[in-house]
């Protein structure tokens, strides 16, 4: 089938189907690992732990691909506090947290990038490519803030949509910072909660949560008046 001028069409239908199908699968494992757990991360973590000086880098290769996986990050920074304790731990928690958002954006980019740009339009691609060259970095590092929101989940949409390697790993870093520390500490003091790191930990999510949802917020309303707003 050709359009009018004689350019080829292509077709929608399998760039649909195509999405669809990487979707499901995403939220089928999203829903095997996140929900019925059907990785054991204690196992895990004894075999990390049975590497001897190597474990750190051991688990941040691991924890990176579970990450992947959706096994809950802050399961996996845990784990990172309790082998490790709060200052080493956190440190192979944000190199587990980087590992993961570039893995997940590279499978998105090949998964989805060339059906979300033939869906979206050559115009409308070209200037969603513009918006990213110029705030993907920060929308990565925004998404870090917001609480409730799968961090594999949304490098897989980043990648996706194009967001460059290097805005996934430089945001995931940057805005990971907080929560990595929150909860590798909590990790590190499982054993008595009323410890002043733990009480520093939890302080701290406090504060990240409300800065995520206040951001979340006004970028709502910002949206909201863009989409509004007489052409």
């Amino acid at each position: 089938m050709t359009a009018p001028d004689g350019a080829p069409v292509i077709s929608r239908r399998r760039h649909i189907v195509r999405l669809a199908v990487f979707a499901v699968l995403v939220f089928a494992l999203f829903y095997l690992v996140a929900v019925e757990r059907v990785i054991d991360v204690d196992a895990v973590r004894g075999a990390v732990a049975a590497t001897g000086p190597a474990a750190p880098l051991a688990y941040v290769v691991v924890s990176a691909a579970l990450g992947a996986l959706f096994v809950p990050g802050p399961l996996l920074a845990g784990g990172s506090g309790l082998l490790f304790g709060p200052v080493l731990g956190t440190f192979v928690t944000l190199g587990a947290t980087v590992g993961t958002a570039v893995v997940a954006s590279l499978v998105g980019r090949r998964a989805g990038r060339d059906s979300a740009r033939a869906l979206l339009g050559a115009e409308r691609a070209d200037l969603l490519d513009a918006q990213i060259q110029r705030r993907g970095l920060w929308a990565v590092v925004g998404q870090r803030f917001i609480p409730g929101i799968s961090d594999a989940l949304a490098s897989y949409a980043f990648g996706a949509f194009g967001v460059p390697l290097w805005q996934m790993a430089v945001g995931a870093f940057i805005g990971s910072v907080p929560r990595a520390f929150v909860y590798t500490a909590l990790g590190a003091s499982i054993g008595d909660l009323s410890s002043p790191l733990a009480y520093t930990a939890i302080g701290i999510w406090c504060v990240t949560a409300v800065v995520g949802a206040f951001a979340a917020h006004r970028g709502y309303r910002r949206w909201r008046g863009h989409k509004r707003a007489p052409d």
